[in-house]
């Protein structure tokens, strides 16, 4: 009996502690990581605020938990979807349409979580800037290994400069959403899509059969 009471206690905390994440999420695709404070939180949630501090024990904590969850976030929405295609220009491809496809649908209300944040925190240090530093670290580490993979296959020149072809899907990709969010204009996808395409047919081992945009 004792051992079920204890289960019920971790699993309520659990609820609650995704409650209190799923919030700081939206709050700070907005208003950034400090635009967070637990008094703020448990106050929009109607729970304690005693309650929220013992899950985290201070904001600074309850800033990194957030960019951990947003990570897993971002994961289920954009990277996992794109690992379900074989390794080759197709799952390029459905990577770009994923990530546009995240923030054209809002998944978090602010649009990218990461691009808010990694503007707060450009210029500061500390283990926020750190986690957010390093969350846009894997993130452009991963198309690069994404984009590896497909000239591996074959399906990219064996001469393409792999990190600048990265750098121009992810600065194509993030524009899109920035400019979304600021002109509540959504043409910017449609820009980004056709841009993207071009970049991978110019980048092409042959001359593929590709929709003149990624979505196509």
């Amino acid at each position: 009996m004792a051992g079920a009471r204890t289960d019920g206690r971790v699993e309520r905390g659990n609820q609650t502690r995704r409650l209190v994440l799923g919030r700081t999420m939206a709050i700070a695709s907005v208003e950034g990581l400090e635009g967070l404070s637990i008094g703020r939180v448990a106050t929009e949630l109607g729970l304690s605020k005693s309650g929220v501090f013992a899950l985290f024990g201070s904001k600074e904590q309850m800033q990194l938990a957030t960019i951990r969850a947003a990570k897993a976030v971002f994961r289920e929405h954009v990277i996992r979807p794109a690992e379900r295609i074989p390794p080759g220009l197709g799952r390029v491809r459905r990577l770009c349409e994923g990530f546009l496809a995240y923030s054209r649908s809002r998944v978090f209300p602010g649009g990218c979580f990461f691009t808010v944040v990694a503007a707060e925190f450009g210029g500061r240090g500390g283990p926020v800037h750190d986690a957010v530093a390093l969350a846009r670290t894997e993130w452009l580490t991963y198309i690069c290994q994404v984009l590896d993979e497909a000239r591996s296959a074959g399906d990219l020149r064996a001469d393409l400069d792999v990190p600048q072809l990265a750098f121009e899907l992810k600065a194509l990709m993030e524009t899109a959403n920035a400019d979304s969010t600021l002109h509540r204009d959504d043409a910017g996808y449609d820009r980004a899509a056709v841009a993207i395409a071009a970049r991978l047919r110019a980048t092409a081992a042959e001359p593929p059969a590709l929709a003149d945009r990624v979505g196509g």
